[in-house]
């Protein structure tokens, strides 16, 4: 049996609670022991870490550790998988830039909140993303900063008419990518703002389905 670590904590706007028991749910179905934990402790347990098949980090901003962070990025360089969405994974620990080495990303910004914008699904050929569509959402478009040796399977493109940032006009930016760090696979895609943002079936499809790619349960893959 697969074992799933999901931390659980930092800013309440992005629900990290709902989003934990949502994940813990369909992981649980998928055959994982999840373990829901709201401290940060257990990543200095390199030993517990190393004995998960999957980490995933629901932490917006909050503070990290060194001790912590070493203990999260040894265990993930070692071979186990991590996998996350939004600000609960790539607006974690903004001051530590170990951590955001290994995810691959961090938020910079979201021109005007909570929008609707479109999501294009640019990898067709990749077990996460083949059969999902173009899809519409009404949720926080990420701006971040991205490590260009991420492999992206999904883009957005920014409109700028929100704020005044017009100089953002057209950019493409990715919304989810994967990549290696060391022996583990990383995951990440910026939706998610809310748990609500998983009605969309797309987003729950892609998340879901990366968080099991990253454990190397494809198998499981619904």
């Amino acid at each position: 049996m697969p074992n799933a670590l999901i931390f659980s904590g930092g800013w309440d706007g992005h629900e990290p609670q709902q989003c934990a028991q949502r994940f813990a749910a369909i992981l649980g179905d998928a055959g994982f022991q999840v373990t829901i934990d709201e401290s940060l402790a257990r990543c200095a347990d390199v030993d517990f870490l190393q004995s998960q098949d999957l980490i995933i980090p629901l932490w917006t901003m909050g503070e990290i550790t060194r001790e912590q962070s070493q203990g999260l990025t040894q265990a993930i360089r070692s071979g186990v998988g991590l996998g996350g969405w939004h600000g609960g994974m790539c607006d974690a620990f903004r001051g530590d830039v170990n951590y955001q080495f290994m995810t691959g990303g961090q938020w910079v910004q979201h021109p005007g909140g909570v929008i609707d914008y479109r999501i294009h699904v640019c990898d067709h050929l990749h077990p996460i993303s083949q059969s999902i569509d173009d899809f519409d959402i009404h949720s926080e478009q990420y701006y971040m900063h991205c490590d260009p040796g991420n492999h992206v399977l999904a883009t957005t493109t920014f409109a700028g008419d929100q704020e005044g940032m017009d100089w953002i006009r057209g950019t493409c930016m990715p919304v989810s990518w994967i990549r290696p760090y060391g022996k583990g696979r990383v995951f990440y895609a910026s939706i998610g703002h809310v748990d609500a943002d998983f009605a969309v079936p797309q987003a729950l499809q892609l998340v879901t389905r990366g968080l099991l790619w990253a454990a190397r349960q494809e198998h499981r893959m619904p």
